[in-house]
């Protein structure tokens, strides 16, 4: 598997997670995803404990409309859902409930989710400030 990410570079990942990586493309209301998932086996089967998306669409053109996007992909109310302001390198990013996402310029976007009781806020932080170009 290639360091890349569809033209992005993860620069961090904290320690502890599992190791199973695997990277995959999707879809969804005309959103393409590609998608780095760090999962580890439990009892159960496989747990996820950190993806990043990077996203790619027309539509997504500002933050606001990335965040809508957002609220709908993963079934939040999107009235209610008040993620906080991120810096990420200068540019305006949103982080909470174990999720910090940006729009990286019109039509790209980053998306880091983390297991919030493996990553805590200041390590899914650290991990969305490394994402970068390659």
């Amino acid at each position: 598997m290639s360091d890349e990410l569809d033209g992005f570079v993860v620069g961090y990942v904290p320690a502890g997670l599992g190791t199973e990586v695997s990277d995959f493309a999707s879809e969804w209301d005309d959103v393409r995803f590609h998608t780095r998932v760090w999962e580890r086996q439990v009892e159960e089967g496989y747990w996820v404990d950190l993806r990043v998306h990077v996203l790619r669409a027309a539509r997504l053109t500002t933050l606001d409309e990335l965040r809508d996007f957002l609220a709908g992909y993963h079934e939040r109310d999107a009235e209610t859902w008040a993620p906080a302001d991120l810096d990420v390198g200068g540019t305006r990013g949103l982080i909470g409930e174990g999720e910090a996402f940006w729009l990286v310029e019109p039509g790209v976007a980053i998306d880091v989710l983390a297991d919030p009781e493996r990553v805590p806020e200041a390590e899914l932080r650290a991990v969305a400030v490394a994402v970068r170009p390659a």
